[in-house]
């Protein structure tokens, strides 16, 4: 459906396509009724009808797939590796604060 066309207009159309499908309209009252030419009206019932077909075929079941994002992983596993860092930085500064208190200790004695 276009962006400037009315949303009823759209099942209005899909209306018809059933009437005629069922047999209760013919094409070329529809398409009268409608305002458009037979040839219109078929194209846009062959529209609808290839657009249900692919509606209803089968589909995976579950949760789709996640879409990867490579610079997103990258970013994560660069940031993974800072946070590793940051946490052997910080536990070698608490080994050099206890270092230090026990050299500070020893030369009090």
């Amino acid at each position: 459906m276009k962006r400037n066309e009315p949303e009823g207009l759209a099942q209005r159309r899909a209306e018809m396509i059933v009437l005629v499908q069922s047999g209760q309209l013919t094409a070329t009252e529809a398409a009268r009724r409608l305002g458009v030419s037979r040839k219109t009206y078929y194209q846009w019932e062959r529209r609808a009808l290839e657009g249900m077909v692919g509606a209803l075929g089968e589909k995976a079941s579950g949760r789709p797939p996640k879409i990867r994002d490579e610079q997103k992983e990258a970013l994560q596993k660069r940031l993974g590796g800072l946070e590793e860092r940051e946490r052997i930085r910080a536990q070698v500064e608490r080994i050099r604060s206890v270092v230090a208190e026990s050299k500070d200790s020893a030369e009090k004695k």
